[in-house]
This record gives structure tokens, sequence and C-alpha cells, in this order.
């Protein structure tokens, strides 16, 4: 299959997930479950790439592959075991008074729909791999696993930290800024741009793989500018009395040490 038709069909079957998703979130009235898909669905495309293609390198096509079940698993499965059992996240609940009776169709378009064109973009090096040959592994596929690897380290120990720290009822409204909570503000939205950083790294050892870079550019930008960070710390000042002072001696994204305190 070519790299076109592989595309196409990658973002049919994405659609058709998606669309799937929305029914069920009605019938739930929880348009939340598209977060817990989010991982899980990159998964799909890449499993899909996998079936479809036959074009790359069997060694850099497990290697994306891999990376990407890793992550999107991982991910699936926290935020299930965050989010299921307590109810539509507040900013859907926020959706459904404002729309009222036009929020199944505007969540359709705005939210799912959005999602999966974001997922099927953000995805495009994993696909990639699976059409183009860019002969054995190299330094850029090595590079690519490191920065993949430090991605998913700070994902799931921040994650941990995060929940166990969130689990002593003495911690609440406090700011965690403990293990690596003390270097970021966000180590698991750094982890998470870490990964598709370092796919893309892998992706550009094959021809069109390369030309893929506005894929993790993407990603990038939804975590600082619009879901992630910018998102989360409009909020989180409102909630945490503490947070103030954090954000003065704590870095936002990149991790380094603290600042001193004037």
């Amino acid at each position: 299959m070519d790299a076109p038709t592989l595309f196409a069909a990658a973002l049919c079957l994405c659609a058709a997930a998606m669309f799937a998703l929305w029914i069920a979130s009605l019938a739930l009235r929880d348009a939340s479950i598209v977060d817990i898909f989010w991982g899980p669905g990159f998964v799909l495309i890449a499993g899909a790439a996998w079936w479809l293609g036959a074009g790359g390198d069997a060694e850099r096509r497990a290697l994306a592959s891999g990376i990407v079940a890793l992550w999107g698993l991982r991910l699936g499965a926290y935020l299930a075991w965050r989010n299921i059992g307590r109810g539509e996240d507040p900013r859907y609940q926020a959706m459904r008074r404002h729309h009222g009776s036009r929020f199944p169709l505007a969540s359709l378009f705005t939210v799912f729909g959005l999602q999966c064109l974001l997922m099927w973009f953000v995805s495009l090096p994993v696909q990639a791999v699976h059409v183009s040959p860019g002969g054995p592994l190299s330094a850029l596929d090595a590079a690519g696993v490191m920065l993949a690897g430090i991605g998913l380290f700070f994902e799931t120990v921040g994650d941990l930290q995060l929940a166990r720290f969130r689990a002593n009822p003495a911690n609440a409204n406090r700011v965690m800024d403990r293990g690596l909570w003390h270097y970021t503000r966000h180590p698991n939205y750094f982890g998470d741009c870490c990964v598709w950083w370092g796919v893309y790294a892998i992706a550009a050892a094959t021809p069109l793989g390369v030309w893929t870079i506005l894929s993790p550019i993407a990603m990038t930008w939804l975590l600082l500018r619009v879901s992630g960070v910018a998102l989360l710390e409009r909020s989180i000042g409102k909630r945490r009395p503490e947070y103030a002072s954090y954000v003065a001696r704590t870095s936002a994204f990149f991790p380094r040490p603290p600042r001193r305190a004037a």
C-alpha cells in the first residue's frame, strides 16, 4: 500500500472509532471518555499502519510502533484508573451547559472530530515508517529511542509521584513540588513531548518520515499552548494558594534546578 492510501485508511479508521466513541458518550452522558481513548487511539492507528503497510524496514517499524504502544497503553490505563467513576470532566460539563440541546452535535465536531484529526496528524511519523524504507537502523534511530525513553520515564514516574501525593489527605490543596515535580511543573507533558520527538527522530531516518516534522511540532504546541500547560495553569492557581511561589521558582516545562528564593 502506498503512503497516501495508508494515510487515508488510518484517518478513516480513526474517524470510525471516534464516531463509535461519540455514540457511547451520548449513552453514558460523559464526553470524558474521549480523554481515556487519546493514548489508545494512537496505538490503534499504529497497529493499522503495521497491518496495512509493507514498504518500511521491519526493525524500524517495530521500533516506532513499540514506542507508540508503550506510550499509548500506559497513558490510557492511567487515565482510566484516574477518571472512571468520577463523573464528567468539568470542561465538558461547561460545554454541555453552554450548548444545551446542541451539545451532542457540537461535541461530535469540536471534541471527537477535532481529536480525531489531531491524533491522525500527530501520528504521521509512525505511519510513515511503515511505507518508507530507510535502510538499517542508524544513530538517528538510537537517538529517537533514547529521547522516547526519557519521555516515558518522566511521564510514568511523574504520574506515579503525583498519584501518591494526592492519595495522602494531608496534601489536599497543597502543591506537589517533590521528585520530578521539583524540577518542572509538568513532567508528564514534558515526557509526552520527548516521546513524540523521539518517534519523529526514528521516522526521520526514512525519506518520507523526515517530512512529518510538523507532527511533533503540533504536539508540542498542544502541550504548551492549548490542552496542556496553558489550560491547567489558568485554573490551578485558584485552587492551590502556594502555586504562585511554585511558579516563581520552578520551570514550567523543561527540567532544571529550581531558582533560589529572593
